[in-house]
Formats: C-alpha cells, sequence, structure tokens
C-alpha cells in the first residue's frame, strides 16, 4: 500500500523514450559495422554482408520514417518527457505496467547483446589469427 501510495505521482507512459529508440538505431549501425569489420575479408561474402546491412536498413528506415511522421502531427502532445522522467515513470503494456527503464533495458537487451557479442567475437577472431601467425 505505501508503494502504490509513493507512486502516484509518476509518469506514465505507452510509447518509449525517442532517446531509447536512438540507442536502439546506435545499436543496431553497431551491430552492422562489427559484422563488415569482421567477414568483409573472405571471399564471396560481399552479398550476403549487403543483404544483412539492406535488411537492417530497412529495420531502421521504416520505424523512424513512421516516427518522423508522427513527431510532425503530434504537435498537440508536445515534446517528449527528460530521459529521467520518462525512465522513473511507469511503462504501460498490454499486460500491465512495469517500470519504464526496465521496459528500456529488455527493448534494448537483444540488440545490445547481438552488437557486443559480434564485437568481442571479432576481438577473440581476430586475436587467435595473430597469435597464429606468430
Amino acid at each position: 500500500m505505501a508503494e502504490e501510495a509513493r507512486r502516484h505521482n509518476r509518469l506514465i507512459s505507452n510509447h518509449l523514450h525517442p532517446l531509447v529508440y536512438l540507442a536502439a538505431v546506435g545499436l543496431g549501425f553497431w551491430f552492422v559495422a562489427a559484422v563488415w569489420i569482421v567477414f568483409s575479408g573472405y571471399q564471396d561474402m560481399e552479398l550476403p554482408l549487403w543483404v544483412v546491412s539492406g535488411l537492417f536498413l530497412m529495420a531502421v528506415a521504416i520505424p523512424s520514417a513512421m516516427w518522423l511522421t508522427w513527431r510532425r502531427h503530434a504537435d498537440a502532445r508536445g515534446k517528449a518527457p527528460p530521459l529521467r522522467d520518462w525512465a522513473s515513470g511507469d511503462f504501460e503494456t498490454a499486460q500491465g505496467r512495469r517500470k519504464a527503464a526496465s521496459a528500456a533495458v529488455e527493448m534494448l537487451l537483444p540488440i545490445a547483446a547481438a552488437a557486443f557479442g559480434m564485437t568481442v567475437l571479432g576481438i577473440v577472431f581476430y586475436a587467435a589469427e595473430a597469435g597464429a601467425m606468430h
């Protein structure tokens, strides 16, 4: 009961903060860059790399175009709150409310794991390759 009384003035949102979307786009580009760095040295990998890059480009471009259209027509709604206020509030989903910061982490975690994992894979691969040369 005390928890409900303490949280009753929190911001409740049903959409992610724009900076969360920006972080997802940045992580997506990081993943594509890591894939190009790791696999570009192989013969016959150019076409698959371009296909993967095109898929990521479309995965970013379509939602970005939708968001820009929504933002252009959302003048009556005003600007997004500061990230700190948004993250300390609640996020409304179809299954119920959760903390907004937790929702952002859950949204960013898979793409961050893929980007960081591909980066680590590249580091390990190139370190093993450099060690085999000596």
